[in-house]
């Protein structure tokens, strides 16, 4: 069967890019080179994403840059059609017309949209076509990489979801990483739980883990676990440089109480008791990687590292403070503390020496 060098490449190498992105210019590229006047393309997916609801690529011949503009999930307001920002970007840029195909039959297929350098001919309209029919296999493969990336990274997160993917689905994979480890979890959930309906109870469960969460991330860290109301977050090492993790994990923390404080003066005008919470810091070492029964596993961290900062954590109450840190965290960083003695930790071999973070 002989085809055009386009449809050719489409079929036989287009599913290897590295992604969507790559898709749309090398397939821009293809069509120029067999004669279709280009100045400029748009591909839009939708995706399986926590808050955006799909992506759009956007190519211009003239360099070969491909930009992204993402449309994000529905918050009460009327969302913009489908494939609207290329549509619009591509406006802008066509001397000609724009041409706009739907890959596929499904209910949310992608879509490819073409600028021209001047109105298109016949033959050219039935070239872009035919590529976008040739282009719904590659896509579809595309698509179905990126679910499968985006699903692990929405429960596992960014650094633990590519492990996984890069590594073979067995218990006896893992590796040692060092690593600030933060936890905390909220004060007198039991309560709250047995006092407030659970639609209160998990939007308060959603706003206590997006002000933690956010704050970790924004620090470069990653969160491992919600552990019901308590969440264990990780800040690795990398070389030998281990005051940045540290001092990034504090950064976090305090970020996290300022967060809940603003969260907490939201609660009181919506007449919703305060949330209190304890958090704790510690740096260790810890094996990351799977573990589980033989046909289900969990992707987590495990190690004495973790037991200590879950058992620091539990000093919060009766110390009477919101964050404590361990002496092995305090000892790498010189961001001020305040030294609280050393302290017995349950199931611990040895006193803890314990530092609190001032309040700002």
């Amino acid at each position: 069967m002989q085809l055009a060098p386009t449809l050719a490449w489409l079929v036989d190498a287009a599913s290897d890019s590295l992604g969507a992105d790559r898709l749309l210019a090398e397939l821009g590229a293809h069509l120029v080179a067999d004669g279709v006047p280009l100045t400029a393309g748009a591909l839009t997916l939708e995706v399986p994403h926590p808050l955006i609801a799909r992506r759009t690529w956007l190519w211009r011949a003239k360099g070969g840059e491909v930009i992204e503009a993402l449309g994000f999930a529905p918050t009460g307001l009327a969302p913009d059609p489908p494939g609207d920002a290329g549509r619009r970007w591509l406006a802008g840029l066509a001397s000609g017309a724009v041409h706009e195909d739907t890959v596929g039959e499904a209910q949310n297929a992608p879509l490819l949209a073409w600028a021209g350098a001047r109105p298109f001919a016949p033959q050219e309209v039935d070239a872009l076509r035919q590529a976008a029919r040739f282009a719904a296999a590659p896509l579809a493969t595309l698509a179905a990489r990126a679910t499968l990336t985006a699903s692990l990274e929405a429960y596992l997160g960014r650094r633990s979801a590519a492990r996984v993917l890069s590594a073979p689905l067995r218990r006896d994979v893992g590796e040692t990483i060092q690593a600030a480890l933060l936890y905390a979890d909220l004060r007198d959930f039991t309560a709250l739980s047995e006092t407030s309906s659970p639609g209160v109870v998990i939007a308060s469960l959603d706003a206590w883990f997006d002000r933690i969460a956010g704050a970790v991330h924004a620090f470069g860290g990653e969160v491992l676990k919600f552990i019901g109301d308590g969440m264990l977050a990780i800040f690795p090492v990398t070389g030998a440089a281990r005051r940045g993790a540290c001092d990034a994990a504090l950064k976090a923390a305090s970020a996290t109480r300022a967060g809940m404080a603003h969260l907490n003066e939201e609660r009181r005008s919506q007449n919703l008791p305060p949330l209190s919470f304890g958090l704790a810091l510690h740096l260790g070492e810890m094996l990351w990687g799977n573990i589980g029964a033989a046909n289900r596993l969990d992707f987590t961290a495990i190690g004495p590292a973790v037991n200590l900062v879950s058992r620091l954590e539990g000093l919060c109450k009766p110390l009477r403070e919101t964050v404590l840190v361990s002496g092995a965290l305090a000892a790498e960083t010189d961001l001020p503390l305040v030294p609280l003695g050393e302290h017995p930790l349950r199931g611990i071999a040895s006193p803890c020496k314990v530092f609190a973070l001032p309040e700002t």
